[in-house]
């Protein structure tokens, strides 16, 4: 009887101690989820806060390439970028806490909206600039053919001037001197002697010119005789730096027909040997020519 109970109580003791083994794996178990369960928490906490870092740098960055293309909304952009800025600082100083971080995805999901509004308008802007720019190398390269076209027209048109000036200009032709004795009946006898002669009868033509200008033509005629000194009215006038000493000048109705002058030099006690004959517009030699006398 006595080892029966004794039995009994062991059997107790047993499923007693049995209990309570139960309960303390089951507490350790529990306690065990528990802590990866809190360890699981943090980590998630500590990956959401890591993870709105990086986006709002991603705005930041998104900012950063707008200022720099210089768009006209700046001062916006500026503004956004210091609030995404200022947000991530306080990211950075917030503790691992769930609420917190949740408050923070909220307010940077308000500023990531913003961002995609802001860009496209920046995106609009720069269509417009680029189309502006477009416009404005068309409208440069438009202007530089048309200053390189009118370059080729000045030029044509200085070209067409001296053309012009060159071909207005008359031409002195058959330019001939011959000396004669005049008689006092005031016939004219050519002669080749020097001791003969008291008149020189100097003749040119001015050639037929549709371009010129019409109107008196004044033309200084120079004759030098063999010892090289200037016969007639021996007079010197000046064109710019060049000085001119002629024995006589002519002025001729000039109409822009073909026009014979001719002019006598009276004189006495001629040289022997060449004379010559030059002809000149105001300062330019014009024509020339020689003759001899016995």
């Amino acid at each position: 009887m006595e080892n029966q109970k004794s039995n009994n109580g062991l059997k107790a003791a047993i499923l007693v101690l049995i209990l309570a083994l139960l309960g303390s794996l089951y507490y350790n178990f529990k306690l065990s989820n528990e802590t990866n369960k809190l360890e699981a928490d943090v980590k998630n906490v500590s990956t959401e806060k890591e993870n709105i870092l990086k986006d709002l740098e991603e705005l930041k960055n998104s900012y950063d390439t707008a200022l720099a293309e210089n768009t006209s909304m700046s001062d916006e952009l500026i503004a956004e970028r210091e609030k995404v800025v200022q947000l991530m600082e306080e990211v950075k100083r917030t503790k691992n806490d769930v609420n917190s971080l949740s408050k923070y995805r909220q307010m940077y999901n308000n500023l990531e909206t913003k961002n995609k509004s802001l860009m496209q308008e920046v995106e609009v802007l720069k269509a417009q600039n680029q189309e502006l720019t477009t416009d404005l190398d068309s409208t440069k390269v438009v202007l530089e053919e048309s200053k390189n076209y009118n370059k080729v027209l000045v030029g044509q048109n200085e070209e067409l001037s001296k053309t012009v000036e060159k071909g207005s200009k008359l031409s002195v032709l058959n330019l001939q001197t011959a000396a004669y004795k005049q008689k006092s009946s005031g016939k004219e006898i050519e002669t080749d002697k020097a001791s003969r002669a008291d008149l020189l009868k100097v003749s040119f033509t001015i050639a037929e010119n549709n371009i010129a200008k019409s109107g008196d033509k004044t033309y200084y005629v120079q004759v030098i005789d063999s010892k090289n000194n200037v016969l007639g009215d021996k007079v010197t006038t000046s064109f710019g730096d060049k000085s001119l000493t002629y024995s006589f000048l002519t002025t001729v109705q000039y109409e822009n027909k073909t026009v014979k002058v001719t002019e006598n030099l009276k004189g006495s006690n001629f040289e022997k040997g060449t004379y010559f004959v030059n002809i000149f517009d105001k300062g330019e030699l014009v024509s020339k020519s020689s003759f001899t006398l016995k």
